[in-house]
């Protein structure tokens, strides 16, 4: 029986993000296809990433484009409690999803709006729990999920949610500040990593 923990460092490992899952770095690269997206590694991501990534164990949604419209469309259906950041994310990810991955993503939605997330739950007692036990908990992949005119309404108002937000989100990281402070903050890594023997 494997814990949680065990589940995410493995997660970490088969995905390539190092042992702390690049929780501590300070910017994080989202990539459209090939293009990388800059994105501060803000106090709020880092409170919420921990959950999501819990969240990708426990869904089998994986972390390419497709995978991460899919994961955000669950985790707004599933709820993200007082995670801002997560709000903000997921919507955007999730009319992404609908822009690439339509069907999936409204899949993902529903299927969300009958499981339940881990956000604002004790994360590392999360950590010691056995992954089918929490699974069976939080009633992830005891499926089929149907979904009536609630669902569709709830559908149709985080996609609009997630359109202003999406839009408001991209001017602010492709404003010229922002990208001045994230190729700062590369050429600094580089140095850093230079450096070290």
């Amino acid at each position: 029986m494997e814990t949680m923990a065990t589940a995410l460092r493995r997660y970490f490992d088969e995905s390539g993000f190092g042992e702390d899952g690049g929780y501590a770095s300070d910017w994080v690269d989202f990539k459209l296809g090939p293009l990388p997206f800059p994105l501060p590694n803000t106090e709020a991501r880092k409170r919420a990433v921990r959950f999501h990534d819990l969240h990708h164990v426990l869904t089998g949604y994986r972390t390419d484009l497709t995978g991460e419209f899919e994961i955000s469309a669950w985790e707004i259906g599933a709820g993200c409690g007082d995670f801002h950041a997560a709000w903000v994310l997921n919507l955007s990810g999730m009319t992404g999803g609908l822009l690439t991955a339509p069907v999936r993503t409204w899949r993902a939605f529903v299927r969300g709006l009958d499981e339940q997330s881990t956000y604002g739950r004790d994360y590392e007692a999360l950590l010691e729990r056995n992954v089918e036990d929490l699974r069976a908990e939080l009633g992830i992949g005891a499926g089929p999920h149907r979904a009536g005119l609630g669902a569709a309404l709830r559908f149709a108002a985080a996609i609009t949610a997630g359109a202003v937000v999406g839009s408001l989100m991209m001017l602010v990281l492709v404003s010229p500040i922002t990208l001045a402070l994230w190729s700062r903050g590369r050429r600094a890594k580089a140095q850093a990593l230079a450096a070290t023997p």
